[in-house]
């Protein structure tokens, strides 16, 4: 029974994954970043790969090191690719332990407040205050859908 609601919010993370990377990939051909689009849709490609590697440990570290390394260079090179970090924040829980995934979390979205500020050029409420309320939800979904999948691998007790 919770099969279904967790198949739904697995899906509406891919949907915000892609649909984020899209936003991010028009925007950076609009301003001829062609190198930069190309790598966007490699990241895309990554994070469709992601569930071969679930249930694999070192496949899914691996997977979740070049996925983040590759995020944060697209984020350095333009600031439309910071906001892509909350669906890759969502799969730190499902790789990792979950004291690996706090610490990536607690790593990668002050990074993501950093990137978002210098590409800015300024520091504002919303620039400082988004990325840690969203990865905040993020990590609680992903530690809820961990909680409910542990669930009805046990079975009804």
């Amino acid at each position: 029974m919770m099969d279904i609601p967790l198949r739904l919010l697995g899906w509406a993370v891919h949907l915000a994954a892609f649909g984020l990377l899209a936003i991010a990939v028009v925007a950076v051909l609009r301003e001829d970043q062609v190198a930069v689009a190309a790598a966007g849709v490699l990241l895309g490609a990554g994070y469709a790969a992601g569930p071969s590697a679930e249930g694999r440990p070192v496949a899914g570290r691996v997977w979740l090191g070049a996925l983040t390394a590759l995020w944060l260079a697209l984020a350095v090179a333009s600031g439309a690719f910071v906001w892509p970090v909350f669906p890759l924040l969502f799969a730190y829980p499902r790789v990792l332990p979950l004291w690996q995934a706090m610490f990536g979390v607690g790593v990668v979205t002050p990074v993501a407040t950093l990137v978002a500020v210098w590409h800015a050029g300024e520091v504002t409420m919303p620039l400082v205050a988004g990325p840690g309320m969203a990865a905040a939800v993020v990590t609680l979904l992903a530690l809820a859908c961990r909680a409910l999948r542990e669930e009805a691998v046990r079975g009804p007790g």
